[in-house]
């Protein structure tokens, strides 16, 4: 294999390709400098590729159809057949904008805690902002808590009172597009507790009075009788 190069797409070194969703992108592998027929595999990510016969010698292509997020930051490779170092690798840089959208109600009773939680993913990575009834949401620290990851965004909230009802909207907006969650928030009073050990102790002592009421009279019990 002395002398033998590969191409992809015309690039005789790794790279990264950008495209977007959708339309289908091919990938065209080639040999130069070969003396004789030279097999050729292409693998994605680890896993091998599956080529049909009459595309694996000298030249191969494969396609991407459709094109989707999970190829994101994919790497395919292609390489030669009897020595796998001979090899060119293309990364894909695919580029969708925030897929973000819907509503959810959330009932909390006063004191409890709460989160509200964005799943959204884009590329380029965007940015995210919380609204609270139209209006940019004041971050209280001791009362709110922001955590964020390229595809969470979430807005927790400590001890709910009443003045935390309202819709809070969940903004993600990148050079592509922008996406928003809405999150309809109801803080309900809280609800009585119903004294269970008080009952059951009730319970056991009416119970234990009766028992004893009729251990005590129960000479003139059986004399009814």
């Amino acid at each position: 294999s002395v002398g033998l190069e590969l191409s992809v797409n015309n690039h005789a070194a790794d790279f990264t390709l950008s495209t977007e969703l959708g339309p289908p992108i091919s990938l065209s592998c080639l040999v130069h400098n070969s003396s004789q027929a030279e097999e050729l595999l292409w693998y994605r990510g680890d896993g091998q590729v599956r080529l049909k016969e009459g595309n694996k010698v000298n030249i191969s292509n494969i396609c991407i159809s459709p094109v989707n997020e999970s190829d994101n930051g994919v790497t395919f490779t292609c390489r030669l057949a009897r020595d796998k170092s001979v090899q060119v690798s293309v990364i894909l840089d695919v580029q969708f904008p925030p897929q973000l959208s819907g509503e959810e109600t959330l009932r909390v009773e006063v004191e409890k805690d709460v989160s509200l939680t964005c799943n959204s993913k884009s590329n380029p990575q965007a940015q995210s902002t919380w609204l609270k009834d139209n209006q940019s949401l004041t971050l209280q620290q001791s009362h709110h808590e922001v955590y964020q990851t390229s595809e969470i965004f979430r807005l927790s909230i400590k001890k709910v009172q009443k003045s935390d009802n309202g819709t809070y909207t969940c903004v993600v907006e990148s050079p592509l597009g922008r996406g928003t969650r809405h999150f309809y928030l109801i803080v309900e009073d809280k609800k009585p507790v119903f004294p269970t050990e008080a009952v059951i102790a009730a319970a056991v002592v009416v119970s234990l009075t009766i028992l004893f009421g009729i251990v005590a009279r129960k000479d003139k019990i059986f004399k009814v009788w």
